[in-house]
C-alpha cells in the first residue's frame, strides 16, 4: 500500500526514524544497516513495508529496494517475524544475508542473536532457490566442503603451524578465492602466518 515515504527527517534513532510529510509525522522502524545509510540531510526518502496486524499497523523503512526485498523474503519464512528479520538486517548487511543463504552458510545465519540451528536451516531451505533466481547469485559450493582448504590445512599442520591459526588465515583467503589450488592456498597462508 505505501511503497516509499519522502519528506523531512525530524527524528533519527538507531531503531526508528520520523519523517514529516506535509505536516504528518510517520514513524518507521529501521535496521542498523539503514540507520548507517541515512545521510545527515533534512530531506529523506525510505522504501517501506507496511505491516497490518490485529493489534498494530507498523511501517518499516529501508535505505534500498534490495534491503526491503530481503526483509520480505525473510518474513515469508515460518518462524521469522518482522522483528527477527530486522535483527538479521541489523547484524548483517543485505548482501551478507543474501550470500549466506546462497552459499548455505548456516553458521553465519546462526551467528545472529535469536537465530537457532533449525531456524537458520529453514531460512536456507526456504529461500535459497528464490535468492539464486532473483539476484542471480553465483551458485557456489558450501564453504564447509572445500577439499583444497582441508588439504592445505593438514599440510600446514605437518609443517608445525597450529590448526586454529592456520584455519583462520586460510578461511580469509578461501572466502575471496574459493577455487584456489592447494599450492596457492599454502603459499598465501605462509605469507600471513
Amino acid at each position: 500500500m505505501i511503497t516509499h515515504i519522502e519528506g523531512k527527517l525530524t527524528e533519527k534513532n538507531p531503531t526508528d526514524v520520523v519523517i514529516d510529510c506535509n505536516g504528518v509525522g510517520y514513524l518507521l522502524n529501521i535496521s542498523l544497516h539503514t540507520y548507517s545509510q541515512i545521510p545527515d540531510e533534512e530531506k529523506l526518502k525510505l522504501y517501506t513495508h507496511f505491516q497490518v496486524r490485529e493489534d498494530a499497523q507498523t511501517l518499516y523503512g529501508f535505505a534500498s529496494r534490495i534491503e526491503r526485498e530481503i526483509f520480505r523474503l525473510l518474513i515469508s519464512v515460518s518462524g521469522i517475524g518482522a522483528s527477527t528479520a530486522r535483527t538479521m538486517l541489523s547484524s548483517l548487511s543485505p548482501m551478507e544475508v543474501k550470500e549466506a543463504i546462497a552459499r548455505e552458510d548456516v553458521a553465519k545465519i546462526q551467528s545472529i542473536k535469536g537465530i537457532g540451528l533449525k531456524t537458520a536451516q529453514r531460512v536456507i531451505v526456504d529461500l535459497r532457490d528464490k535468492v539464486l533466481k532473483l539476484y542471480e547469485v553465483e551458485e557456489s559450493a558450501p564453504l564447509t566442503g572445500n577439499t583444497n582448504k582441508e588439504e592445505a590445512l593438514s599440510a600446514l599442520e605437518v609443517l608445525g603451524y597450529s590448526k586454529k591459526q592456520s584455519e583462520r588465515v586460510i578461511d580469509r583467503f578461501v572466502l575471496d578465492n574459493p577455487d584456489a589450488s592447494v599450492e596457492l592456498i599454502i603459499k598465501e597462508a605462509l605469507k600471513n602466518l
